[in-house]
């Protein structure tokens, strides 16, 4: 049990580290498209705020973690082996989407990892429907809602230069500018949702061991909390260390998705798309509902185009990336229930519940 345990964490922050390189390109593929950075300072930078988030976990409860390990799956079915299932099932439909260079939600893959052991093998009535339910409500709400903030705030600036009759171009130096202090916010609220969602499951992985091992010590020693809370301190940094060198290494070919696949990008478009994502993240991650960062700047790129009219955005690099959001969660759902029915075939043990 221990052998299983402790490899179900070390994949799991394996994936962290994916995660990092496939959500890397959110935080920075805008600010390297309008050169405001190189790349190679954008990914430190980015890797710096991302880490910067963690430091907020000692301060507030960490409403999403709680959410990928308590309001997913019931917790009476999970185990070592359900864990391990949905964390290889996410980490292969990650790993083949980066290297196709599709910018999908490393979040939705673990999500449907989670779902698929579980439903698979103990049914539909040990799945916390309630919570399914909101994220995927956030799949189309997160999208629009920064869609229509960086299209609005995109026009509030084209009116303001408008009024004072200056040319957008005339500014950009400046917005080159800002935009190092809207990717560092936008890197912060990547961090502030996306950095929870692995401790998470991790979390519950381990609090899962010691309720079945008490006296075993290393489980005691991995999972030392205080009363009320739910993730370990180590694990906090352990988590942020690994998604922010994710980061860093990044995910290449989806930043140039990301960075000029879908529309041209300005300093100024740019500044406003990762105002807008910002917004969204802060406020979702505050409310404990996981969203994707992903679909997040994915809309507000696509609205910030659109005030230069419908044709300025690449439908067909967007459709593409839909596609991928669409069949996330089935595919991830399919291949970590399979990998877990392997499992229970070789001899696995499943819980009596």
């Amino acid at each position: 049990m221990v052998a299983i345990v402790i490899i179900a964490a070390v994949i799991a922050l394996a994936f962290n580290f994916m995660n990092g390189m496939n959500d890397a390109a959110n935080a920075i593929a805008t600010v390297v498209a309008t050169r405001a950075l190189p790349a190679k300072h954008a990914v430190y930078w980015a890797g710096l705020w991302i880490f910067a988030a963690c430091l907020t976990f000692f301060f507030m409860e960490p409403g999403v973690a709680k959410t990928m390990g308590r309001g997913i799956v019931e917790e009476s079915c999970i185990d070592q082996y359900v864990i391990l299932a949905a964390l290889l099932g996410s980490v292969i439909w990650i790993y083949t989407c980066t290297m196709m260079g599709l910018p999908i939600s490393a979040s939705h893959a673990l999500i449907g990892g989670l779902i698929g052991p579980v439903w698979f093998v103990y049914g539909s009535s040990y799945l916390i429907g309630s919570g399914i339910g909101q994220i995927l409500l956030f799949i189309v709400v997160s999208p629009l809602i920064g869609l229509v903030l960086g299209f609005a705030l995109h026009c509030i600036f084209m009116a303001i230069f408008k009024f004072t009759k200056t040319h957008p171009h005339s500014n950009d130096r400046v917005f080159r500018k800002l935009q190092l202090a809207s990717s560092a916010l936008f890197s912060f609220s990547f961090g502030l949702n996306d950095g929870q969602k692995t401790m998470g499951v991790i979390a519950i992985l381990l609090s899962t061991a010691l309720a079945q091992r008490p006296d075993n010590g290393l489980f005691q020693i991995l999972y030392n909390v205080d009363e009320g809370q739910f993730v370990p301190y180590w694990l906090m940094i352990v988590s942020y260390l690994l998604i922010s060198l994710g980061t860093v290494i990044g995910g290449w070919k989806v930043i140039k998705t990301l960075g000029s696949g879908l529309a041209k990008v300005t300093p100024l478009t740019g500044f406003c798309s990762e105002i807008s994502g910002s917004a969204t993240l802060i406020i979702t991650a505050l409310l404990g509902i996981p969203v994707s960062t992903t679909h997040t700047v994915t809309g507000a790129i696509v609205g910030t185009g659109l005030t230069r009219g419908v044709k300025s955005v690449k439908w067909s690099t967007a459709k593409s990336i839909i596609w991928a959001w669409i069949i996330t969660i089935p595919a991830t759902i399919i291949v970590s229930g399979l990998i877990y029915l392997l499992m229970v075939l070789c001899g696995a043990p499943v819980k009596v519940l």
